[in-house]
């Protein structure tokens, strides 16, 4: 049998229109690769050696509770077992708390441009995306969204440090937005780059959440802890609303691998966290000297900065892919360039230099001046 055979089957016309996720371009020989966000650190020893104990155990499902690692992050932000929730990285948790919330007819509003998953996301639970744009600088537009609320949404995601984009939602601003949100509404705060931030005045999610029953914040280890390959993350919220999740949860995601790495990188935070400070150093250093090439590049708070290339992104992805750097493309908008090796950075701003040269005056990726 082959593909044309199964043309006619029946399939939901808007999912066949969504473009599936597409993964960051892999790096040339000899080049680096600043397209996925990673963490250019490999794993520590410790780590790997946890890993390499559940191995002897492939033959068996995982534990589907991850009950240790559940108790381990509950005792750390306060709060009940039952209030926190595991799943394969954080974009399955918005599938399954979006999935839980939402369906045909109902509305789930977000920042745009941020994280590429929302749109399919809700497309796939069967709900309509209201994608509020951004602000100039990048950041959430916080009034704008209170205001795109209207009695068919179900939930709202905030995503801080914005991805791709890079700037914070303030905690000044996001208690302000709460204050306007029905409390009814779900709250999604996706904190994937939350250990990156080095600005004061941020929000931090898990603090709030004794005071707005409707949120839920949502961390991950595959950045700041270096665990991309093993996918995963967790919830901190109302129990109801994670059993719900959990309800939507495809089951036995999680698995050991995952569960005691994660396990392992808490014990090893010290040392992690030396490397993400490292990493936001990089990245301050990276963002000072794009803007003194010409760049206007919005506030970095994750591991990544944004290039506002507009018409000419295509062209500037080429161009920073013929010298060995693979970034994050989104025509006709901009790049994201995730931070990583020190030694990638002179090449980076080498190329990032000629771009901006080319760049016409007016651009709104270049600077005034």
């Amino acid at each position: 049998m082959t593909s044309d055979d199964a043309s006619g089957v029946r399939l939901r016309p808007e999912i066949e229109a969504v473009p599936a996720y597409r993964q960051g371009r892999p790096a040339p020989a000899d080049g680096f690769k600043l397209s996925s966000n990673e963490n250019p650190y490999p794993p520590l020893p410790s780590v790997v050696e946890a890993v390499t104990a559940t191995l002897r155990g492939l033959n068996r499902y995982p534990d589907a509770t991850g009950a240790d690692l559940r108790a381990r992050l509950a005792e750390r932000h306060g709060v009940g077992i039952d209030q926190v929730h595991l799943g394969s990285g954080s974009v399955a948790l918005l599938a399954q708390l979006i999935s839980a919330a939402a369906h045909r007819g109902d509305e789930v509003v977000y920042s745009w441009r941020s994280f590429e998953a929302y749109p399919g996301l809700v497309t796939v639970a069967g709900a309509t995306s209201v994608p509020v744009p951004n602000r100039p600088d990048g950041g959430h537009d916080l009034l704008a969204m209170a205001d795109a609320l209207t009695e068919r949404t179900r939930v709202v995601i905030v995503c801080s440090p914005n991805n791709p984009t890079g700037p914070i939602v303030t905690a000044a601003e996001f208690e302000q937005f709460m204050t306007q949100v029905p409390p009814e509404i779900l709250v999604l705060l996706d904190e994937a780059y939350y250990e990156f931030v080095t600005v004061d005045g941020a929000v931090d999610g898990i603090p709030l959440l004794h005071r707005y029953p409707n949120l839920v914040v949502l961390r991950t280890f595959s950045k700041a802890y270096g665990l991309a390959a093993l996918r995963i993350g967790y919830a901190v919220g109302p129990a109801r609303v994670l059993n719900a999740a959990r309800s939507a949860a495809i089951p036995l995601s999680v698995t050991d691998a995952s569960r005691v790495a994660a396990l392992a990188s808490i014990d090893a935070e010290d040392e992690l966290m030396e490397r993400v400070a490292r990493v936001a150093m990089r990245r301050d250093r990276l963002r000072d000297a794009l803007i003194e090439q010409g760049w206007n590049v919005p506030q970095a708070q994750g591991n990544f900065v944004w290039l506002a290339t507009g018409e000419q992104t295509e062209a500037a992805n080429d161009a920073f892919f013929d010298a060995g750097l693979t970034v994050r493309a989104f025509p006709p908008e901009g790049i994201r360039i995730s931070v990583g090796e020190e030694e990638s950075v002179e090449k980076l701003l080498a190329v990032a230099g000629d771009v901006v040269r080319n760049l016409p005056n007016g651009h709104p990726g270049k600077r005034l001046g």
